[in-house]
């Protein structure tokens, strides 16, 4: 084992500049690093380790030299069976750690992840002492821990393992083992399955959880009905929610590594009539792909998205509703723009994923940070672009003008059905004509739908009852192969696995601009953006059916005629 560096400042180096130093790097594979990182928006030492640059126990050791933790070398050291003993077989899979031995009356436990450091807290309570982390090659630490704890357990394990408990004292209940470890399995299992939400529901004598995959909710085993109030219990623990108040709804903060992953759990509970629930949303950082490439896009629109981010200055909107993808889109945009040439500041509630090189601001309206009063003051911040995570009332929108008619161009998310209809929505508001046609540049209208499960897909051509139901769109398909997924083990069975979007984009010109002064309507804005270009999100949705991307039944349900 060898400890990190004394010096404090240190500890706070760059990582390239930290394996550069420790002759792993060339200043030029550094800068090759970050330009991979930029692509896809993942970790910087990934980035390294995928470029074949250095290996994972490089990372591992610079990790620990960067977060002041020492670090361990587990081809050399082998972990006592006291500390092994001391930790639970779903803390150390779930969580990718391991116990390596007791000193002092403390536990050193290795780490794949330095942001994992919080669940450090957690050993400690269940060893009964203190303990420190250590910085260890991940994919070495995985294979230790399925040596010395063997395969993991199941989510149905960990249910009849809890079931024998009572859950009388919900305190007492949230901290015990079985519940433990009947979380982390049922957070492992989110994580394998790309969950971005994870449902906990209580109803009269039964207890739901629910993943939300792909769009679609779907049912898991769930356990018993008197684990309910132990397992949110449980969750306010790990969020440091007040576990006494059931009357009013918490909000709440987890940040874990599962699985070696770093991930955040934004908690949000709800006191119910039969009892108080749950909902987590799952930030997967290691999953998002922050480019403009992996958005669906067709070249002629990517090239569209990438003409807007060197926009000198104007607005720029995207619009769909909630979990369409917009914040996303709006990402990639600006990991596009990203260069040290650039100043870029983002206000946003909450910060989803962070950027490196991008400053980002968080809201807090219980104290006054509200979208308006942080603009006002970004402006005051010498930025080239701004990004507003939602327009929702007049003061924000009014405040988003001023800043692109002062010579910086912003990217905002509002909520509206299409591109046309945002005008109207903007006029609502109470922004005049003249501001919008000066100001405004272009509409990015979205949608997500499931994309076909490759490993299940069949072909089939559309019937006369399907191309009945599409109405004047059915000879676009009509003869064509068509996608759809017959179902399978990777795909849970539902015939689709991840998701694709679909686009409309409305970019402004003169004849727009004169139509909005002159207040036309949107069917009229809508027929003269469609004769420019534009091209309808039901327009977008068939050719990506036709294309095998998606099914008919999916472009239905997330477009209008």
């Amino acid at each position: 084992m060898s400890g990190a560096s004394g010096n404090p400042a240190e500890g706070r180096r760059l990582l390239g500049q930290i394996l550069k130093a420790q002759g792993k790097l060339r200043e030029s594979d550094v800068q090759r690093g970050l330009a991979e990182q930029k692509k896809h928006a993942g970790l910087i030492g990934q980035s390294f380790v995928s470029l074949g640059m250095c290996t994972q126990g490089d990372v591992a050791q610079a990790l620990a030299e960067q977060s002041g933790l020492e670090s361990v070398d587990l081809a050399s050291v082998k972990p006592t069976d006291e500390a092994i003993a001391l930790v639970d077989a779903s803390i150390a899979h779930t969580f990718r750690v391991l116990p390596v031995l007791v000193r002092n009356g403390r536990l050193l436990v290795a780490l794949a992840d330095p942001l994992n450091v919080t669940v450090l807290e957690d050993i400690a309570f269940a060893a009964g002492m203190p303990a420190d982390g250590a910085m260890a090659d991940p994919d070495l630490l995985a294979q230790r821990v399925r040596e010395l704890y063997g395969a993991e357990e199941s989510l149905s394990d960990a249910i009849a393992d809890a079931a024998a408990m009572d859950g009388s004292d919900p305190e007492t209940a949230a901290q015990s083992r079985p519940v433990v470890r009947l979380l982390n399995s049922i957070l492992q299992r989110a994580i394998r399955d790309r969950a971005s939400d994870v449902h906990f529901e209580v109803y009269d004598n039964v207890f739901r959880i629910r993943y939300r995959v792909d769009g679609a909710l779907y049912e898991v085993e769930a356990p018993p009905a008197h684990l309910a109030l132990p397992l949110v219990s449980r969750i306010k623990v790990m969020s440091d929610l007040d576990i006494t108040e059931v009357r009013l709804p918490q909000d709440g903060r987890i940040e874990l590594s599962i699985d070696g992953r770093p991930v955040d759990l934004r908690v949000a509970t709800l006191p119910g009539q039969a009892g108080e629930g749950c909902v987590m949303r799952v930030l997967d950082r290691s999953a998002v792909n922050l480019s403009l490439k992996s958005l669906g896009l067709l070249p002629e629109e990517e090239r569209v998205l990438r003409e807007l981010t060197e926009l000198p200055h104007g607005i720029v909107l995207v619009t769909g509703p909630t979990g369409s993808g917009k914040t996303t889109t709006l990402y990639a945009m600006l990991s596009e723009a990203n260069d040290p040439a650039v100043k870029i500041i983002t206000v946003e509630d909450p910060v989803e994923y962070e950027i490196p090189g991008i400053v980002q601001v968080p809201i807090h309206d219980d104290i006054g940070v509200t979208y308006a009063s942080v603009l006002r003051t970004i402006l005051r911040q010498d930025p080239d672009k701004i990004l507003v995570g939602e327009i929702r009332d007049r003061e924000t929108a009014t405040t988003a003008v001023e800043a692109s008619l002062t010579g910086h161009t912003v990217f905002a998310t509002i909520h509206t059905n299409d591109a046309p209809s945002t005008v109207t929505r903007l006029l609502d508001m109470g922004i005049e004509p003249f501001l919008i046609t000066a100001t405004l540049e272009a509409i990015v209208a979205q949608r997500l739908v499931r994309t076909v499960c490759p490993d299940c897909k069949q072909t089939y051509q559309a019937d006369d009852e399907l191309l009945a139901e599409l109405g004047p769109d059915a000879d676009r398909i009509r003869g064509l192969d068509l996608a759809y997924g017959k179902g399978c083990d990777k795909c849970h069975h539902t015939g689709y696995r991840g998701r694709t979007g679909l686009f409309e984009i409305l970019r402004m010109d003169g004849e727009l601009r004169r139509m909005v002064q002159s207040g036309a309507s949107i069917e009229d804005l809508r027929r003269a953006a469609t004769a420019r270009g534009m091209r309808p999100l039901r327009d977008s949705g068939l050719e990506a059916a036709a294309a095998g991307r998606t099914t008919i039944e999916e472009v239905l349900r997330e477009t209008a005629l």
